[in-house]
């Protein structure tokens, strides 16, 4: 009886993650209009500005509210919409199926924040990667997956 062989997975290119990132992107837009609107009902119909004692909560409600679509999403399938629609997924680098957990997925948010902050740069070195990671991937023990058939 033969074993049956393990394929190797395929890795997201960083085009294909950056796509699924301005998918997202629309996506937390449109949220954050909304947050938006409500926090400008609550300041007497006035934009929230830094000097108004409600732009600490209001930052901290938009920060918080970025990292909680993309945490959720991670942790409930690897998947946040915009990796759904380019067909990739998230899974920890050891190639076991055990679930990002709520730490892996707040390592990984902020760790990209860094990867953005140096103009990119962390982004970028998925083009050197053998696995096509980022910084923040590295970091957290993470990759990306194409779940493309294969040809």
């Amino acid at each position: 009886m033969t074993e049956p062989t393990k394929t190797q997975p395929v890795y997201a290119g960083l085009f294909r993650r950056l796509f699924a990132i301005f998918y997202d992107g629309f996506l937390l837009l449109a949220i954050l209009f909304v947050v938006s609107m409500i926090a400008t009902a609550l300041n007497h119909g006035k934009a929230v500005e830094p000097n108004d004692m409600l732009y600490p909560v209001f930052v901290l409600l938009v920060f918080g509210l970025n990292y909680l679509y993309f945490a959720w999403f991670w942790i409930h399938g690897g998947q946040s919409l915009g990796m759904k629609t380019w067909r990739i997924q998230l899974q920890r680098d050891d190639g076991s199926n055990t679930p990002i957990n709520w730490k892996i997925a707040a390592i990984r948010f902020f760790s990209a924040l860094i990867s953005w902050g140096i103009f990119g740069l962390g982004f970028l070195w998925a083009l050197f990667d053998k696995k096509n990671r980022s910084w923040h991937d590295m970091i957290s023990k993470t990759v990306l997956i194409d779940l493309r058939e294969k040809k």
